[in-house]
C-alpha cells in the first residue's frame, strides 16, 4: 500500500512540477524522499527547484543524485551542464555532457529526434560560449557536432561557417556556402552571406549575382537591395 500511495504522490508531485508550482512540488518530492526514493525524477525535480532558489550546490547535489540512478538520463545532464556552465566551470559542463552521450551510446537506445534535438541544442550552447570567448576552433567542433543531430542544418551549417570567418579560413568559408546552397536552394540567408564574403574580396560580380539571386526568389529582400546599391558604387567599401 505504501508503495502505491509513493507513486501516487509522485504523479502528484510531478504535476505540481510541470506547473510551475514548485513549493508544493517541494514539499510532496520531500515526503517521497523520506522513504528513500531511487526515482531519478524526485532528485532531477529537486536539482531544478534549487536551481531556482540559486541555491547551486545543492541543485549539483540533486542533478548528480539523479544521474548516479540512472546514467542516462538526458534532462538531468544537460541540466547538471548547464548548471555548471552558469558558473563558469565549463570544463565540468563538458565533461558531464560527454558521459551522458557515451552512455547513451553504450545502452543503444533507438534513435530518439526528440533527444538528438537537446542534445544539439547543447552542442550549440557550448558553441555559442567557445566562440564569445574567441576559442573558434573549439567552437566550430561543437557546431559540426550539432550539425550532425539537428534538423535545423542550414542554421548550423551558417554558424558554423561564421566559425571558419573567424579562423581566417576564408576559401573553406565560401566553398562551404556554395554547398548550403546548392542543398538549400531556398535559404537566403546563406546567399546574403555569400555575397558580403565574395564582395569584400573584391569579386564583385560574383556578390552581385548571389544577391541578384535572393531577389529572384525575394524580390522585397531589403538587405539584397541595399548590398546590390552599394556594389554599383563599388568603391570599395566592405559591406558589414
Amino acid at each position: 500500500m505504501a508503495n502505491i500511495d509513493h507513486r501516487e504522490i509522485l504523479d502528484i508531485a510531478k504535476q505540481q512540477f510541470n506547473e510551475g508550482n514548485y513549493k508544493n512540488a517541494e514539499v510532496l518530492l520531500g515526503q517521497i524522499l523520506l522513504a528513500n526514493s531511487k526515482v531519478p525524477d524526485v532528485y532531477y525535480m529537486l536539482g531544478t527547484i534549487q536551481y531556482d532558489k540559486g541555491k547551486f550546490q545543492k541543485a549539483i547535489e540533486f542533478f548528480k543524485k539523479a544521474l548516479e540512478l540512472n546514467p542516462a538520463f538526458t534532462d538531468a545532464s544537460i541540466a547538471l551542464s548547464i548548471l555548471y556552465n552558469d558558473l563558469g566551470r565549463y570544463e565540468e559542463g563538458k565533461e558531464v555532457f560527454n558521459a551522458a552521450q557515451k552512455s547513451l551510446v553504450e545502452k543503444s537506445r533507438a534513435a530518439d529526434p526528440y533527444m538528438d534535438e537537446k542534445l544539439a541544442k547543447k552542442h550549440e550552447e557550448l558553441a555559442q560560449l567557445y566562440f564569445s570567448y574567441h576559442r573558434y576552433k573549439d567552437a566550430l567542433e561543437q557546431y559540426v557536432k550539432a550539425h550532425g543531430l539537428t534538423s535545423r542544418k542550414p542554421e548550423v551549417s551558417m554558424k558554423a561557417i561564421e566559425c571558419l570567418v573567424a579562423l581566417g579560413s576564408m576559401r573553406r568559408a565560401i566553398k562551404d556556402l556554395r554547398v548550403l546552397i546548392r542543398d538549400y536552394p531556398r535559404f537566403t540567408p546563406a546567399r546574403l552571406y555569400l555575397g558580403k564574403l565574395l564582395y569584400n574580396s573584391s569579386r564583385i560580380a560574383e556578390a552581385v549575382e548571389q544577391w541578384e539571386g535572393v531577389l529572384i526568389r525575394d524580390p522585397n529582400n531589403a538587405e539584397a537591395s541595399s548590398f546590390l546599391k552599394i556594389a554599383q558604387h563599388a568603391s570599395i567599401a566592405p559591406v558589414l
